[in-house]
């Protein structure tokens, strides 16, 4: 069984509470729980997008295949070219192999974790089958569950989401993890206009022991769903004010802006300057596109001449 602090550490995870992780100091290094919150804290930085940092606190002469993948994971995000992601996508199957091996000498803990880490790198490479596979369809491992749910998610399969969530509820304890597959799947599919979703934000963000700018992103982006342009505005403004220069929290901020949270001339200096700082974004390349797009069929009408009238 987990510690308090290590269960603790992991709600917080599950949470993206990522840089209250990276605040904590490690445990004593003969702790049973120094080998796992080191997992939490390098996969914090990873997903804070500062691969380089969780680099620098992974130790290179590990036996262990979860920090491995973690650092392997990490190598793959810091890539700057498609030789380097490359070469660490390979040690990555090379250790999802590895780890079905009848001779393996990791945990099934540590198994699944190397599961989950290679088929993060798989999906963001864009090869959907390839993570699907490693993931593995029937695992009974919750974290899988969540990383497959939002694979399906991204690319317009909700009903397969559904149907992967409604599977875990047969052996899945009610934990905070299958409470967020449930709102995440509610997030993107509307159901009972996203009561279920925004009620489970809700009460996470009114957790004292837990505090994630992510939650308030999320609670943001159901209210701009919703409607509620003024209320989504408060929450996107508070979790800026949390995380600095968050991408998809400066994104859904956009967003609002455009629907009337700001005066029209205040959204259109707001979305110019998003677009000049992040035009990899999809809402930018998505708006661009839809303007060439609009470009090249107008280019395209030819007027019809006014018809001459009689005297």
């Amino acid at each position: 069984m987990d510690s308090s602090d290590l269960y603790h550490t992991q709600q917080q995870f599950t949470l993206a509470a990522y840089q209250a992780i990276i605040q904590q100091p490690l445990p004593d290094e003969s702790s049973s729980d120094y080998t796992p919150s080191l997992l939490y804290k390098a996969r914090s930085y990873i997903a804070l997008n500062k691969p380089q940092s969780a680099l620098e606190i992974i130790p290179t002469d590990s036996d262990n295949v979860a920090l491995k993948a973690v650092s392997s994971l990490a190598r793959f995000m810091a890539a700057s070219d498609s030789t380097e992601s490359e070469a660490a996508l390979e040690e990555l199957r090379d250790l999802a192999v590895e780890i079905e091996g009848d001779d393996a000498e990791a945990s099934e803990k540590d198994k699944s974790l190397v599961r989950v880490l290679a088929g993060t790198a798989f999906a963001r490479a864009g090869e959907v089958e390839e993570a699907l596979e490693t993931l593995g369809s029937e695992t009974e491992d919750l974290e899988a569950v969540a990383l497959i749910v939002q694979i399906y998610l991204s690319i317009s399969r909700p009903d397969l989401a559904k149907k992967q969530f409604d599977r875990s509820k047969r052996w899945a304890e009610d934990d905070l993890l299958l409470q967020l597959i449930e709102s995440t799947i509610g997030l993107v599919t509307g159901k009972d206009n996203y009561a279920n979703s925004s009620s489970f934000y809700t009460e996470q963000i009114g957790n004292p022991s837990l505090s994630s700018s992510h939650l308030l992103t999320a609670r943001g982006v159901i209210r701009v769903l919703r409607g509620e342009i003024q209320e989504a505005k408060s929450d996107l403004d508070e979790s800026l004010q949390q995380s600095k220069e968050d991408e998809e929290t400066e994104a859904a901020l956009v967003v609002a802006a455009g629907l009337g949270a700001l005066k029209k001339a205040d959204a259109e200096e707001l979305w110019s300057k998003f677009a000049a700082k992040h035009p990899l974004h999809p809402l930018v390349q998505d708006s661009n596109q839809k303007a060439e797009m609009f470009d090249q069929y107008a280019s395209a009408f030819i007027q019809p001449a006014v018809a001459a009238t009689s005297a």
